[in-house]
């Protein structure tokens, strides 16, 4: 809740701004997981070492934050333009 406080505060303008910078921010991050993901399937498939698999997809939980924030941006986005 502290979170929305914050963002009812902002401006539109500034809100667009962090929605920008959250998005580049998801985009960028999950980029480098995808490649962290198939490089530890890589190892895991070569070594049989099948324990990776476990850590690659709990690695996909990682992100859950980001995009749970940038959603929230962009609820309160659209909330404003109604």
């Amino acid at each position: 809740m502290k979170e929305n406080n914050k963002l009812a505060e902002l401006t539109l303008e500034e809100l667009l701004i962090k929605q920008k910078k959250a998005k580049g921010a998801v985009i960028g991050l999950g980029i480098v997981m995808a490649m962290a993901l198939a490089t530890l399937i890589y190892l895991a498939t070569k070594s049989k070492n099948y324990a990776l698999l476990a850590v690659a997809g709990g690695s996909g939980l990682t992100l859950l934050p980001s995009i749970i924030a940038l959603k929230q941006i962009e609820t309160e986005i659209k909330s404003r333009k109604n």
